[in-house]
């Protein structure tokens, strides 16, 4: 029996916008079909939702719930957890997170991972949810193979830094020796590597010389985390990959325009590099770090120039950039405000529940079509991380996530009025709609301002990266 039918004049499949019903069962889509078609029995509900916008769930890949952020002389605090970034996320049309399980030294591949996942359990997580593996340092012989056998249960995705990103982070980075194995272990088994790439020379030479020149103060951390480190280790990872066929790399947080022609450059030359910005940086400078409270503009990397952002937005128009992602960090104004040198500023962002609304406001005023919306926000993710067609997408077979947005819903963004912290570096931002309605595996969990979900109802995702994402640009 169908439990639900949603009937619209804008429904996003993945051949077609247009009007159509959306016929619901057993938290799948089993149907699309033309308007009228499905005969409603006593007790499938129908939603109208004739005027909005019917489109796949959002899909977030990149964010740091109770994840440990250090303490300018004081101790680790960590970040909220997903029983909290869940929901806000769901609350913005976002049904899918996709995380960081951190792997250190004297562990094991697996120890870690089911480490992270009970975690998760225990907090509780409102939405769906993966998790990439994230390893650093000098890698032990025998973590590339336990690699390999994570990505085979359903973990596709491993993080690599090529930097420790501040003096205080030793044992952050990576060697492009070890480096070199990982991408042989990815090429093998099919995963995928998702990469922060800065140049660690250049952004260890620019601290100390800041520090050197008393200029140490946070608004100056576009010098240190600079257009030449990206441009630098970008090439290199890239490079690196080509001498290791089958290696598909997706490179977190692009900042600058460097990072983006290097990706443009390697998809050109049919390279399955994927990139991803984050919407701090498609919205703010580094002009922004010298307004009152500024930290709450930064992530790491830096924020960069205006020309910078430029070439974010072409890139995300062309589809070198091919997600938007948050780099996500739920924490207090007085915690991302604590720090205030170049060393010691707390990097992401509270940004996960109005990331859909704000990129739709902000797309639609630089002319991108509303398929590059979804496919930026929500398909693409699904695509590049495995996760499709299960997720990212308004079809048959399909798990039933589904945001309704609603061009009549023009708000001011206001922290108050949302679910994630007591700031948002978004705060008085005009967006032209927002989510009227959010559906999680044929379950309405957001209905206006209501929550309706199960604080528990969110299930982890295992997932395997498909072989035309690895073998070419296909995006």
């Amino acid at each position: 029996m169908v439990d639900l039918v949603i009937s619209g004049d804008c429904v996003v499949t993945p051949h077609a916008i247009g009007p159509a019903d959306v016929a619901i069962a057993g938290g799948k889509i089993v149907a699309v079909a033309a308007r009228g078609a499905f005969p409603l029995a006593a007790g499938t509900r129908l939603v109208d939702a004739v005027g909005k916008i019917v489109m796949p769930g959002g899909i977030d890949p990149h964010t740091h719930c109770l994840w440990p952020m250090p303490v300018p002389d004081g101790p680790t605090l960590y970040t909220q957890g997903p029983s909290v970034v869940g929901k806000a996320a769901l609350f913005g049309g976002t049904t899918t997170l996709i995380d960081f399980t951190r792997w250190t030294h004297g562990k094991t591949i697996q120890g870690a991972i089911e480490e992270r996942m009970a975690a998760w359990t225990a907090d509780g997580c409102p939405c769906d949810w993966a998790l990439h593996t994230m390893v650093e340092g000098d890698l032990p012989p025998e973590i590339p193979a336990q690699l390999g056998e994570a990505i085979e249960a359903g973990h596709s995705t491993v993080k690599i830094f090529t930097t420790d990103i501040t003096p205080s982070r030793k044992g952050r980075m990576v060697d492009f020796g070890d480096i070199w194995e990982v991408f042989q272990v990815l090429s093998r088994k099919g995963g995928l590597g998702v990469i922060h790439a800065e140049d660690n020379d250049i952004v260890m030479h620019m601290y100390a010389k800041l520090f050197r020149e008393n200029r140490a103060g946070f608004e100056n951390m576009a010098e240190v985390h600079n257009t030449l480190s990206e441009d630098l280790s970008f090439r290199r990872v890239i490079r690196l990959a080509e001498h290791v066929p089958g290696t598909a790399l997706y490179m977190m947080h692009v900042s600058a325009g460097n990072g983006v022609r290097a990706i443009r450059e390697a998809r050109g030359r049919g390279l399955p590099i994927y990139g991803e910005s984050l919407h701090q940086y498609m919205l703010y400078t580094q002009e922004d770090y010298r307004k009152p409270n500024g930290q709450i503009y930064h992530t790491y990397p830096s924020l960069k120039s205006q020309e910078d952002q430029d070439e974010l937005w072409r890139g995300a128009k062309d589809g070198t950039i091919a997600c938007i992602a948050t780099d996500e960090l739920c924490c207090s104004l007085s915690v991302k405000t604590q720090g205030r040198r170049i060393d010691d500023t707390t990097g992401g962002n509270s940004g996960v529940e109005p990331r859909v609304a704000l990129m739709y406001s902000e797309m639609r005023k630089r002319g991108f079509t509303l398929r590059q919306f979804v496919d930026r926000v929500s398909t693409n993710a699904a695509r590049i991380m495995g996760l499709y067609p299960r997720k990212g997408a308004i079809a048959p077979g399909s798990d039933a996530d589904i945001c309704i947005l609603d061009p009549a819903l023009r708000r001011t963004v206001r922290a108050e009025a949302m679910h994630e912290s007591d700031y948002s570096p978004w705060e008085g931002r005009e967006v032209e709609a927002w989510p009227a309605m959010t559906i999680l595996r044929g379950k309405v969990v957001v209905e206006g301002d209501r929550w309706l979900g199960d604080d528990r109802g969110g299930e982890w995702l295992p997932r395997k990266v498909p072989d035309e994402i690895r073998s070419a640009a296909t995006l």
